[in-house]
């Protein structure tokens, strides 16, 4: 439960309010001032706040401000014994979760108490989830305990320690972006940019624009020099994904950086040199782009010295349920849900899905289970219909094996014209099994 702050000078008014939210469950402290407010909340996690606007020492008004801007978690209520309407825009201006009048709306104290409590624990639980597998990529937030994503992230943590350019192997959706990241915060250079492009995203003259940069006067519109992501990354890792759908032209000045470090801007007659780590990305085949002469054979072995095939989803069952439940704990606490559970129907619907979009597909099933469920549990019903088909129609393969089955035994019989036993030697089983089957499928 939620801990809530008391602050009142009122002592009969305050004991009264501890006494009766302390009955509800919630753990209560109590401060008469602002001075001593200030100690409570240096010796104890405050969760909610009741302030009464007017105390000895200050207005709750101005407190609030203050204490929002230290503890800006916390969710501060302010008790007034006049309202007024200006009063109670500046609070709610200052950060307050809501401004009551004394006596007239107190019995919207406690309903206000559980949805202030409510939001904070929300909002830790968000912060704790981004802690865990959030925000931050590391190998050690990357979902899963299969063999074959294992066997990827030893070979990225081996390979991250060094400046080898890395070419990441996968189909979309695969999180070949969160091998990337992981790589480059693994590195010496985790605290320099990481810098991301998809060559896919621009045009041939937008990307080299992107990538290299150009001087005042290159082109028309070029009114001043412009740093290209190349430069941007010095010191650090420049993320190409998609990098299978760059311009065979483009891919040649890329080389050059490989090579020798040197970027030349578009206008520009002297190169810059650059410091530059690159991982490259694609869930095209290289090997037949470069036998179409879409792809550099030179470019591809100076980028692929060290390659990491990320496993599609459908490689990857066994961690299906992982990421579900990840997925679903993060979009209940976005979405302002209670904690759902995922029922062994929604599960197994899951498992039984051939994911082409893989973990992204994933991500936005969760999503759409999570906004479309009113209760407390993800089934079948939240499901998109050929998810939901797939798994009806596993669900009732085995008898779909047996019709299969019976229709077998009942050609094999016509053929023998009722000759059982010979039926038998012909489907290579016992006469016995033979009869426990005409009998089981009433043939």
């Amino acid at each position: 439960m939620s801990t809530i702050l008391i602050i009142d000078d009122e002592e009969k008014l305050r004991k009264l309010l501890a006494r009766i939210i302390t009955l509800e469950g919630f753990e209560v402290i109590q401060a008469q001032d602002a001075k001593t407010a200030w100690k409570r909340l240096e010796q104890a996690e405050v969760d909610v706040i009741l302030c009464d606007v007017k105390l000895p020492d200050t207005s709750g008004i101005e407190l609030s401000k203050k204490i929002k801007a230290q503890y800006p978690a916390t969710e501060i209520i302010l008790l007034t014994a006049y309202g007024n309407i200006p009063d109670s825009v500046q609070a709610i201006k200052n950060g307050a979760f809501d401004y009551i009048t004394k006596g007239d709306d107190n019995n919207k104290i406690l309903p206000l108490v559980y949805r202030a409590g409510e939001k904070v624990q929300l909002a830790k639980r968000l912060l704790q989830l981004e802690k865990q597998v959030g925000q931050k990529y590391s190998f050690d937030n990357v979902i899963g305990q299969s063999a074959n994503l294992k066997q990827a992230i030893e070979l990225a943590k081996k390979v991250a320690h060094t400046d080898v350019p890395v070419l990441l192997l996968g189909e979309t959706g695969t999180g070949k972006e969160v091998f990337a990241q992981a790589i480059h915060l693994e590195s010496k250079r985790k605290n320099e940019h990481f810098v991301a492009l998809n060559c896919a995203a621009f045009t041939k003259d937008l990307l080299e624009s992107e990538l290299f940069g150009y001087k005042a006067g290159a082109f028309t519109g070029a009114l001043k020099d412009k740093k290209g992501l190349l430069e941007e990354a010095h010191k650090g890792t420049l993320f190409l994904d998609e990098m299978g759908e760059m311009p065979i032209d483009l891919q040649a000045k890329i080389l050059r950086v490989l090579e020798n470090g040197e970027v030349l801007k578009l206008g520009d007659v002297v190169p810059v040199k650059v410091d530059v780590r690159i991982i490259a990305a694609t869930n095209r085949n290289l090997q037949e782009a470069m036998e179409k002469e879409q792809f550099r054979s030179d470019l591809y072995y100076r980028i692929a010295g060290f390659t990491i095939h990320l496993p599609s989803l459908r490689d990857r069952k066994q961690d299906i349920s992982l990421l579900a439940q990840y997925f679903a704990q993060l979009f209940t606490i976005k979405l302002n849900r209670g904690i759902l559970k995922l029922g062994t129907d929604y599960i197994q619907a899951l498992e039984n899905y051939h994911w082409k979009g893989n973990i992204r597909e994933l991500k936005n099933v969760i999503e759409r289970s999570v906004i479309l469920t009113e209760g407390d549990r993800l089934g079948l019903e939240s499901l998109p219909t050929d998810i939901r088909y797939l798994s009806s129609s596993q669900k009732n393969s085995c008898f779909a094996m047996q019709e299969v089955e019976k229709q077998h035994i009942q050609k094999v019989l016509q053929y023998t014209k009722g000759n059982k036993a010979e039926a038998a030697r012909l489907l290579e089983i016992g006469i016995a099994t033979l009869y426990r089957k005409i009998e089981e499928y009433n043939i």
